[in-house]
């Protein structure tokens, strides 16, 4: 039944392509290629441009790749010099500043300490939090536009897919997991006793006001198309003393217990459509990443009105910091602190200066931060080693350790270095340390 829901949703975005794609044209037509697709179905004839510069590095790059020849880095390493050296201006320009700070006796404040209003964090530069949805496609957006686009999606499918779209209604849009779960047992029963009794008419008829019926099935999202894809209609009956409402199982589809199986099995088997967090990459100079930057109310598990209770309480937090408290007491308070938050910034400080960012839920594992480097790095396959702003090296005993249980929310900025028999192999070769890929970097020039 997986693969039934993976062919579904193929199929889908596939004929979203094809009909995306407008009328066709043959191959022979001279002019085919001087028309692009609009935001319409209208065709407009444009002329070939070149291509930019930065396409040209890219194609290079491919080619060298699998050519295996040696790629020509002279129009990247002219940029790359001019990041370096503006790179090096902010790091002595953040040092002065240090400097002059030290000596006016004002120091900055510690995030990592409690002490730091988490709203206005100079360590967060973030707009919000964003999701892909591979099942539907390639649009990054937010959670709630997602929910919109998915219900969208699964609508526009119920006239010709009605029973496995009604299945992803009830396990994607019923937010009380619970509730969906009694829902789906309860449907599945009313399924199963047909396919097991064709001939019981009572196994046929469910009463509209009967008590299991209303809180279970009535109120969950999608019950009602799924009990129409199964072949039951509302018809109104004799009972008691006058006539009620009820979902009657039709006769002419008793021959239908391939279909009642097929949409058993999807009951039990769907789930919600996930949602994969997106990244949120981005690349920058010091001077960016030292931009003051609130901190999105969607980062928080709490509602903005604990928030503010929370900052009224923050004399009361640093009293209680003064106070002598057993570890326990203080590993408690610092794990009710921590579950404020839902998502987390990563930073990677580079040697060269350069910082990339990325987004992770506060679930997620060490191992997830590892991969983000790794898919960004010129050399992924070299080890490297991550370190903590307390000095903390992260090793690969950690991997499987959330950023929660490693204290590296709600932002932490990691320090970067290879391994050291990787540094000592390339000193000894006399080539260049190179960090970031081309790609990754061609984010930092579009800041």
């Amino acid at each position: 039944m997986a693969d039934k829901i993976k062919k579904y949703f193929q199929k889908k975005k596939a004929d979203a392509k094809f009909k995306l794609a407008g009328p066709g044209r043959k191959l022979a037509d001279e002019n085919t290629s001087q028309y692009r697709i609009n935001s319409g179905s209208s065709y407009t004839a444009v002329s070939r441009t070149a291509p930019s510069t930065e396409s040209r590095q890219a194609a290079a790059a491919a080619l060298a790749r699998l050519g295996g020849q040696k790629q020509d880095h002279a129009g990247f390493n002219t940029s790359l010099a001019a990041i370096q050296a503006q790179v090096r201006r902010e790091l002595e320009a953040e040092k002065k500043a240090a400097a002059l700070a030290s000596v006016k006796e004002t120091s900055l404040p510690d995030y990592q300490s409690g002490q730091q209003d988490e709203l206005s964090s100079p360590y967060l530069a973030v707009t919000g939090v964003f999701f892909r949805c591979p099942m539907i496609g390639p649009a990054i957006l937010t959670k709630e536009e997602w929910k919109k686009k998915i219900k969208e999606f699964l609508y526009e499918q119920l006239e010709e897919e009605r029973g496995l779209t009604a299945c992803l209604i009830i396990h994607t849009f019923n937010k009380n997991k619970e509730k969906v779960a009694g829902c789906v047992d309860t449907l599945c029963k009313y399924l199963e006793n047909i396919i097991q009794n064709p001939t019981e008419e009572k196994f046929r008829k469910i009463r509209l006001s009967n008590r299991v019926y209303q809180e279970k099935v009535a109120s969950v999202e999608g019950t009602q198309d799924l009990l129409l894809a199964a072949g039951f209609k509302v018809v109104k009956l004799p009972f008691q003393d006058g006539e009620e409402d009820f979902w009657v199982f039709s006769e002419e589809n008793l021959d239908s217990n391939e279909t009642l199986q097929i949409l058993y099995d999807a009951l039990e088997s769907a789930e919600p459509i996930p949602l994969e967090l997106d990244r949120n990459l981005q690349v920058l100079f010091p001077s960016q990443a030292a931009k003051q930057v609130d901190l999105p109310p969607v980062f928080f598990s709490m509602t903005p009105e604990e928030l503010k209770r929370e900052q009224q309480m923050r004399a009361e937090v640093i009293e209680r910091s003064q106070m002598l408290r057993t570890k326990a007491m203080r590993e408690k308070e610092e794990q009710r602190e921590m579950r404020k938050y839902r998502y987390a910034i990563i930073r990677i400080r580079f040697p060269d200066g350069i910082l990339m960012q990325g987004t992770f839920s506060v679930y997620e594992k060490l191992e997830a931060v590892n991969r983000f480097v790794r898919e960004n790095l010129f050399n992924g396959d070299l080890p490297f080693i991550l370190t903590t702003p307390t000095g903390l090296h992260l090793c690969n005993d950690d991997a499987d350790k959330s950023l929660v249980d490693l204290r590296l929310i709600p932002a932490t900025v990691l320090t970067f270095a290879w391994d050291p028999s990787i540094v000592e192999d390339v000193g000894n070769s006399g080539r260049e340390l190179t960090y970031l890929k081309q790609e990754t970097m061609i984010l930092l020039q579009q800041l």
